[in-house]
């Protein structure tokens, strides 16, 4: 009898904790699809003048639209796109009509033409707010010889290009035929919930389906 007291115990609460799990994942998942539908709204925003202070907190994916010239100099951050194209996202410095220095997102370039000239001077860029967060423990370090970074570093590229921390992804450089924009989208963002709430129900049924089996073996024989 101890011994079915205690399984059934063992059971019961492992029971909970797995099907609580799955729960706790449903939850997630009904509040990442909400936070997806908002940055797409505010991705997918009419543009409107660029904030005097932008903050992450307040702005980001915030669609704007900044009159300026782009200058030289720039950043090559080594990319990967969705169709396994190699090449580099093109940093720049873009000098606004009130004089603000900011960094500019041009696009994707093929790594045959890291080295070719881009044109410079007046635009009409459109685009997002975005404060990048890509870099992890095993990011490489940025190449400062060959002018390669493996991640938008914030930081590193506003003191570089000696501009404020403030990063513009463009959606659109009128004119600039030279780089192909690569807008922000929702596409990097990860969503498993689902998968991790099927995951933990899988595992409930499965620690059900044991503690069912343990029981009916340890249930007293009957004599005679």
């Amino acid at each position: 009898m101890r011994r079915l007291i205690f399984l059934s115990l063992v059971g019961g609460l492992g029971l909970m904790a797995l099907l609580s799990l799955g729960i706790w994942q449903i939850q997630r998942l009904e509040w990442k699809e909400d936070l997806l539908q908002t940055i797409e709204a505010r991705i997918a925003a009419a543009p409107t003048a660029l904030p005097l202070t932008p903050t992450e907190e307040d702005d980001r994916y915030r669609a704007v639209i900044v009159r300026g010239r782009i200058e030289p100099g720039e950043l090559h951050v080594f990319w990967v796109t969705k169709a396994a194209e190699t090449g580099y996202r093109i940093i720049a410095p873009l000098v606004t009509e009130e004089g603000r220095r900011l960094l500019l997102d041009r696009g994707f370039i093929a790594s045959a033409a890291k080295e070719r000239a881009r044109a410079f001077g007046p635009v009409t860029v459109t685009g997002n707010l975005l404060w990048p967060d890509e870099a992890d423990w095993t990011t490489p370090a940025p190449e400062v010889d060959t002018n390669i970074l493996y991640a938008r570093d914030l930081a590193y590229m506003a003191e570089r290009l000696d501009t404020e921390p403030v990063l513009i992804v463009a959606r659109s450089v009128a004119p600039d035929a030279a780089v192909t924009p690569q807008p922000v989208t929702t596409a990097g963002i990860q969503n498993n919930h689902l998968q991790y709430a099927i995951t933990w129900f899988s595992l409930a049924l499965i620690w059900a389906a044991m503690t069912t089996y343990f029981l009916w073996r340890s249930r007293p024989k009957s004599e005679g």
